[in-house]
């Protein structure tokens, strides 16, 4: 046996040995021979390096990547707790064996809270190769879930990236698109105005389809210059709900009183949030609970409850309700169910609601049948990130 850099070879190959590339810290040949022998013993095809000091075991670390580490707690120079430092140094993640003749439990439990994975007294060689076995699993595990977590954000970075990219093309498009639209409508009307009843029947009624496509466009176009204006970045602050729903009901005021709606509220709490996007889905809410009422005069109530950090607002309502079935799709941009004719709109308020809900880190839902009413529910965050129980420092 030599000493630092030493290989101790199993000569004889055993069939459906595992092969095990091991560096061993110990200034006892005779202890490293036994160590080597017991992994023998139990089906393992060692290579080891024997290193008794830093500077042989930095190089044999780099010079042959070890599966495992076996070190003794006790060195004349060196301690085997030391190793790890020069594993984290080098950037490894390497279990860590101690093997010694005498280590206390108080001692073993200090040592494995610094880092070590397990210890083997060298009276109990026994045990140590299903103590490495099971480090190598963990190793494994441990391999894998960081591989998972890493694919995981790259994947959330690309999806981010690809939304970012999405908003943007949605808001440029969106924002070009008006300006030759201004310009058909204002032709095709000008065009009405001037020939109408001077042509054919036909020629009148092609121009009021096109007036009415133009017109229809134009709501679309801002409609999703609307929903992409969401995704950008706002600044958040504490928002008075009591003071957004004043705003909102007077904003409203009109719908209510010629539907004769009766819209109540309870003390609502402040959140934290965009103030004119919280507006937004206070007046999204209500107006749709007004646009979507029955044959009796629409009653419609908003409150709050504490839901953990955060707050779990409710709009109810004695409305037409919704199916079960289509409690997701009616949350996504220009989905409706029912026909222009019927209820006016292009189906996307909904959708803001939930882009400015998810944004702020809350879900929303609904809870209907048909012909029942319906309640939405939403949740805000009540605090900043920072006064968040738990939020990292």
């Amino acid at each position: 046996m030599r000493g630092t850099g030493t290989k101790l070879e199993k000569q004889a190959f055993v069939q459906n040995e595992v092969k095990l590339q091991v560096l061993v810290v110990e200034d006892n040949p005779l202890d490293a021979a036994l160590v080597v022998r017991a992994l023998h013993k139990d089906g393992f095809d060692v290579t080891a390096d024997v290193v008794q000091d830093e500077s042989g075991f930095t190089k044999a670390l780099r010079a042959h990547s070890p599966e495992v580490v076996l070190a003794d707690y006790n060195l004349p120079s060196w301690k085997g707790m030391d190793t790890l430092a020069v594993i984290r140094r080098e950037g490894l993640d390497i279990p860590m064996i101690l093997v010694s003749g005498a280590l206390g439990d108080v001692t073993a439990v200090e040592c494995i809270k610094q880092g070590a994975t397990d210890y083997v007294l060298k009276d109990g060689l026994a045990r140590l190769p299903e103590v490495i076995r099971r480090a190598l699993r963990e190793k494994t595990e441990r391999t894998l879930r960081h591989q998972v977590e890493k694919d995981l954000a790259e994947k959330v970075d690309e999806l981010a990236r690809s939304n970012a990219d999405l908003e943007q093309f949605a808001y440029v498009a969106s924002h070009d698109l008006q300006e030759p639209l201004r310009m058909v409508t204002a032709y095709t009307q000008l065009l009405a105005e001037r020939y109408r009843g001077k042509l054919d029947e036909n020629a009148d009624k092609f121009i009021g389809y096109a007036i009415e496509g133009a017109q229809r466009m134009q709501v679309l176009i801002q409609d999703l210059l609307a929903f992409s204006r969401v995704g950008r970045k706002e600044a958040c602050e504490s928002v008075e709900c009591n003071a957004v729903m004043k705003e909102v009901l007077q904003t409203l005021a009109a719908a209510i009183q010629e539907t004769g709606a009766v819209v109540t509220h309870g003390e609502l709490p402040a959140v934290w949030a965009d103030r004119t996007q919280v507006a937004q889905v206070f007046q999204n809410l209500i107006g749709n609970a007004i646009k979507f009422r029955g044959k009796e005069p629409p009653v419609v109530s908003v409150q709050a409850e504490k839901a953990s950090q955060q707050w779990q607002f409710s709009v109810s309502d004695n409305g037409i309700g919704i199916a079960p079935e289509y409690a997701e799709n009616i949350f996504v941009v220009f989905q409706r169910l029912h026909a222009r004719t019927e209820y006016p709109g292009n189906g996307i308020g909904l959708a803001i609601c939930k882009k400015i809900v998810e944004r702020d880190g809350g879900k929303i839902w609904v809870e209907s049948r048909a012909g029942s009413g319906s309640t939405f529910k939403f949740t805000l965050p009540s605090r900043g990130p920072e006064e968040r129980v738990g939020a990292r420092p």
